[in-house]
């Protein structure tokens, strides 16, 4: 059987962690989690778990966790965030891979709850994820949505049952994530010299609408389908508003 590591990084998660930690019971053989300076009662609830605590400051999305994955005695890392939880059918569908004793990186499926909604369209479901990996052979990189990077020869299973993501519980949390997120975008653009002309910031916007709510079937979600699929498109004018304001700002810098 396979040791596996359950890895957490958290900031105020009070509302959420407890469910998280109580669907790793049984799966993970051991739970780190990296709390970055809460000032709830996340660390609090943690300790009614057996979990192994820590405290860092703020690095970075892809930073933090790699840093927490080391943490981990296990070389095998099961990644999951303070506001999802796992599924009965994917609980047994680790305590399979487990068992099976197959080195492979698996991956399942994200279910995302938008206030107390399934969302199943809108680009948000099947929303495949690689959770389980090697942390030897793998790594996360990117500082918004990162991604996990490793060599291409290596075999993923697909896991069945959902991840179950506790996203926002109000449109008000979503509008102020969206910017957040849209100017560290912003800044991921500028870094790695991609052009972002105005014109960008007149299409993308609308492109990305007419894919969510119309072609990604998010109309099928009713009321919160058009609210995601409008701020999904707020968020990418404002990625690509705020690189070119970035960009003009360097140009006049530089002249």
């Amino acid at each position: 059987m396979i040791k596996l590591s359950a890895v957490i990084i958290t900031l105020n998660e009070q509302r959420n962690i407890g469910r998280c930690l109580e669907s790793l019971a049984g799966v993970a053989d051991e739970i780190v989690v990296l709390d970055s300076g809460s000032k709830d009662d996340t660390r609090k609830i943690c300790e009614n778990y057996n979990v192994r605590f820590f405290t860092e400051n703020w690095k970075g999305y892809s930073q933090q966790k790699n840093t927490a994955n080391h943490l981990a005695a296990n070389n095998w890392i099961l990644s999951i965030d303070a506001d999802e939880a796992l599924s009965p059918e994917l609980k047994q569908s680790i305590l399979n891979w487990k068992n099976a004793g197959k080195e492979e990186f698996a991956k399942f499926n994200r279910l995302t709850s938008y206030c107390g909604q399934w969302i199943r369209h809108c680009g948000w479901y099947p929303d495949p994820k690689i959770r389980i990996f090697d942390k030897t052979k793998a790594f996360w990189k990117g500082e918004v949505h990162e991604q996990l990077s490793f060599d291409s020869g290596i075999n993923i299973k697909y896991l069945n049952g959902d991840l179950l993501h506790y996203s926002y519980y109000s449109v008000d949390e979503h509008i102020a994530q969206t910017n957040k997120f849209s100017t560290l975008a912003a800044r991921q653009l500028i870094d790695e010299n991609q052009p972002v002309t105005f014109l960008k910031v007149l299409i993308k916007p609308s492109a990305k609408f007419i894919r969510n709510y119309f072609l990604n079937l998010g109309f099928l979600d009713g009321f919160n389908g058009y609210v995601i699929c409008r701020i999904s498109a707020l968020q990418t004018f404002l990625k690509y508003f705020k690189a070119w304001q970035m960009t003009r700002r360097l140009k006049n810098q530089k002249s």
